[in-house]
């Protein structure tokens, strides 16, 4: 595995780590250092196709879990701030 697509793994299984803790800082951090994997891992496409395509593959997956937990608990917020102004009335 060439040295780009490992850093993508390693990042990924990072934001998996921190998507589990709900460590939004470090998925913050995290999605920054992944741009930059994902630019360099473009100037390496040509070569590597398929473990290029596989690793993208992997990293969107875990950037779709990241957008369905967020929403959630976006949403999550929403209902206790619902609740509190009906309570408060």
């Amino acid at each position: 595995m060439s040295a780009v697509l490992e850093r993508i793994e390693q990042t990924r299984e990072a934001l998996l780590g921190a998507l589990a803790g709900r460590d939004w800082e470090t998925i913050s951090e995290l999605d920054l250092r992944c741009r930059v994997c994902v630019e360099d891992v473009l100037a390496e496409a040509a070569a590597n196709e398929q473990g290029v395509r596989s690793s993208l593959e992997e990293l969107l997956d875990v950037y779709r879990q990241l957008i369905d937990v967020a929403s959630g608990e976006r949403q999550a917020i929403v209902d206790e701030m619902t609740q509190i102004r009906q309570a408060k009335n």
